[in-house]
């Protein structure tokens, strides 16, 4: 693409790119218990003075903590593969490496907290590789269709020349067949400082392009939405979090400035306040003017509304996991309870991750297409295996798997079952022992019975 339309083009969707990239900050704060509490000011009166002396400012962490469950609960066990081909399953295992399931993780973290995580796949030449980038960096470039297609990726990031020491701003625009690069210095604007970034190399020739040709037939960029209407986990939950941290950081403040007694003089014989405290805590006595009638020390008692705040705390503690579809850990919530009730306690968070999961299915079944392109694989159709991670009752579990035996197949109680991780390798294992079973019964010989049973002797 030409200097010219690229301008064009960057013009045309940073506008919309700079509103999401506002949203994804504040989600990545709030996940980092970075929330605004922190950043509100201390109240003046009139004159400029400050209203109080304490300034408390007390977030609590309750998106963090929400992402972090839908997190665990859907990738501590990340998706399994299946394409019907064993030994392609291996290759596909293999090729996703060791940080699959960390990668799991960061993308649904990402898309919590921005709406929306990519992956960046390529081959670097000794195989297939992909990445999870940082969402902010990322500007799709959709097409008309019904399906809503993705024709072209524009990657962002900021950039320090080692030669020069400044700073420049990269672009790269990928589409199905090439990525072209463009940088321009960060203090320049798109009009004047932009042109073409010579980033690679030609394999051939040797020499560094602005351009890179690829094979994928696709455009090597992957979304993956976080619920079907592409929102963050932060938006319904914002406002409440806000409101926690406004009414609890308060009532520290009030239990901070407001004394519990205030001790009220009238008649005081001395001149300083601080000889009335000395005298009081030295003689246990004060003196008093005797030409006072009213002279005398009483106490002024303020209560803190301690119910009335508790009351707005648990209120709007219960709100924020009811808008947000998490798991509230509340010690009284747990107990022998049966492994029904136990799901029931999860049935707002297993409602979220569903939506999530329909989004990622799309995400993942592209990502091991790639990987089969780039293997020589044939794969038609994929088989997606998702385990959810909650607390279960292992006893009711094992039970009910001893009581279908006979019923359903040894393969569907092996799955089932809360001591088996992988199906296959406890089939294995299975069969193992019971070949050594066999052959240890096959070493005794058996003994005939030759008695008749017409002999009496």
């Amino acid at each position: 693409m030409d200097i010219e339309n690229f301008k064009k083009l960057v013009k045309k969707h940073e506008p919309g790119h700079s509103s999401f990239v506002k949203n994804a900050l504040i989600g990545e704060r709030y996940y980092r218990d970075d929330s605004d509490i922190i950043y509100t000011d201390k109240k003046e009166d009139e004159e400029g003075n400050m209203m109080r002396n304490a300034d408390n400012k007390i977030p609590r962490n309750f998106h963090g903590l929400i992402v972090n469950q839908k997190a665990a609960y859907s990738f501590t066990v990340p998706p399994v593969f299946d394409i019907g081909e064993e030994s392609c399953n291996g290759r596909i295992k293999e090729m996703l490496g060791d940080e699959y399931v960390k990668n799991c993780m960061e993308l649904c973290v990402n898309a919590a907290n921005t709406s929306i995580a990519w992956v960046h796949y390529w081959d670097s030449g000794e195989g297939f590789e992909w990445a999870v980038l940082d969402s902010k960096q990322i500007v799709p470039i959709w097409d008309n269709s019904l399906k809503r297609k993705l024709v072209g990726a524009l990657r962002i990031y900021d950039e320090l020349d080692g030669n020069t020491g400044e700073n420049y701003t990269v672009y790269e625009y990928w589409t199905d067949v090439e990525c072209v690069a463009y940088r321009r210095r960060s203090a320049d604007t798109i009009e004047e400082g932009i042109g073409y970034y010579e980033m690679f190399q030609d394999m051939e020739e040797g020499e560094m392009t602005a351009s890179y040709r690829h094979d994928w037939k696709d455009v090597p960029f992957i979304p993956f939405h976080n619920n079907n209407i592409h929102t963050d986990d932060l938006k319904n939950i914002k406002k409440l979090i806000d409101v926690y941290d406004k009414v609890y950081s308060g009532f520290i403040n009030d239990l901070d400035d407001v004394q519990e007694i205030i001790l009220v003089l009238s008649g005081y014989g001395g001149t300083e306040l601080n000889g009335f405290l000395q005298d009081l805590k030295k003689y246990k006595t004060i003196k008093l003017d005797d030409d006072e009638e009213n002279a005398g020390v009483s106490t002024l008692g303020i209560e803190i509304p301690v119910e009335a705040r508790k009351t707005v705390l648990d209120i709007t503690r219960k709100a924020i996991f009811e808008q947000g579809q998490g798991f509230d850990p509340q010690p009284e919530s747990f107990g022998n309870q049966s492994g029904e009730a136990l799901k029931f306690m999860y049935s707002l968070l297993e409602m979220k991750v569903g939506l999530m999961e329909t989004e990622f299915r799309l995400g993942f079944a592209k990502l091991v297409r790639a990987i089969c392109r780039c293997g020589n694989m044939a794969c038609s159709v994929i088989n997606q295996t998702w385990t959810r991670t909650r607390i279960k009752n292992d006893t009711e579990l094992s039970e009910i798997c001893k009581n279908s035996l006979g019923v359903i197949s040894r393969k569907t109680i092996l799955a089932n079952h809360p001591f088996v991780e992988n199906v296959q390798e406890e089939l294995k294992r299975l069969e193992e022992e019971e070949k050594e079973q066999d052959s240890y019964q096959n070493a005794f010989p058996k003994v005939e019975d030759d008695s008749s049973s017409g002999d009496e002797a």
